[in-house]
């Protein structure tokens, strides 16, 4: 019997610990629907982000959500690439002889929505001068239909810390 309760304490013991690493912490908040930042552990999750000005064109629409998308990976304590980090730290990056030994890659994935596959072209233009051509995430990128008429571009992030 004294046994079972052991494993048990330990069980819980480990779940408050595994609890505790794995803190939520939500940012931006004050939309009642939504957090435009949420951190699990070393995840941080970016909400759908669409560009200010709806009325724009598509370059301007598409830079301007990815300049949202670096300012909320900065303000989340992470970037769109590791190499980004350690020159902002003036840290040299570590040495890739081994796999192992890689870096980790920041940006990790992204899902973008383009109004019309018209304008996959030119987005996909912008998007490769905004990548970390070496921290490249997975993508998907689908036409979908807009919340509102003039948004052209919107894009959800998941980056490690």
């Amino acid at each position: 019997m004294f046994s079972v309760s052991r494993r048990v304490a330990r069980a819980t013991a480990f779940i408050l610990l595994q609890n505790r690493a794995l803190a939520i912490t939500r940012l931006g908040t004050k939309d009642p629907r939504m957090s435009q930042i949420v951190m699990h552990g070393d995840t941080v999750y970016l909400s759908g982000q669409v560009p200010a000005d709806f009325e724009a064109p598509l370059a301007d629409q598409v830079s301007s959500t990815l300049a949202k998308v670096d300012a909320l990976l900065d303000e989340a304590g992470t970037d769109k690439s590791k190499r980004a980090a350690a020159s902002r730290a003036r840290v040299a990056p570590p040495r890739l002889d081994r796999l192992d030994a890689a870096p980790p890659r920041r940006l990790l994935s992204a899902t973008i929505y383009v109004k019309s596959m018209d304008h996959f072209a030119e987005m996909n233009g912008i998007w490769n001068d905004w990548i970390d051509s070496e921290n490249k995430p997975a993508r998907a990128c689908v036409e979908a239909p807009m919340a509102r008429p003039g948004i052209l571009f919107e894009v959800v992030c998941v980056a490690a810390k």
